[in-house]
């Protein structure tokens, strides 16, 4: 064997990438996305038991922008994990591992967590004002 200049293992720059790779790395992240938004969850419930001063400042804070995009990732990233978990329950009994499933499979999973999320968002901002 001769001296190679080559990696000793793989690295990304090295893979194409995909998008089963780019849902992985995805489900990672919203994964993060997920507690962030329970304990922003927990914040507004402790707020609750409290006192109504407490929870006003509260929902302020969840009214200003930076708390809509929190509240955003927060609905996301839970139709985006349930959705691809349910997928990753369909690989553990052995079911759609060829390609061409694989890549039709993360495409289902990511359209349905766009028009999900974007139907909860409309009928919540719809209904807001009715309740």
């Amino acid at each position: 064997m001769g001296n190679m200049n080559r990696p000793l293992s793989p690295h990304l720059q090295v893979y194409k990438w995909e998008l089963h790779m780019v849902l992985s790395i995805f489900h990672r992240v919203t994964g993060v996305f997920l507690s962030i938004g329970l304990i922003s969850l927990m914040w507004w419930l402790i707020a609750a038991a409290l006192s109504e001063s407490y929870f006003t400042l509260v929902q302020s804070y969840i009214a200003l922008p930076f708390g809509r995009v929190i509240l955003f990732s927060f609905s996301i990233s839970i139709i985006y994990h349930t959705l691809n978990g349910v997928r990753h329950l369909f690989y553990d009994a052995g079911m759609g591992y060829d390609l061409n499933t694989t890549r039709n499979s993360g495409r289902l999973v990511v359209f349905l967590t766009i028009i999900f999320t974007l139907g909860i968002w409309y009928l919540g901002y719809h209904f807001a004002g009715k309740i």
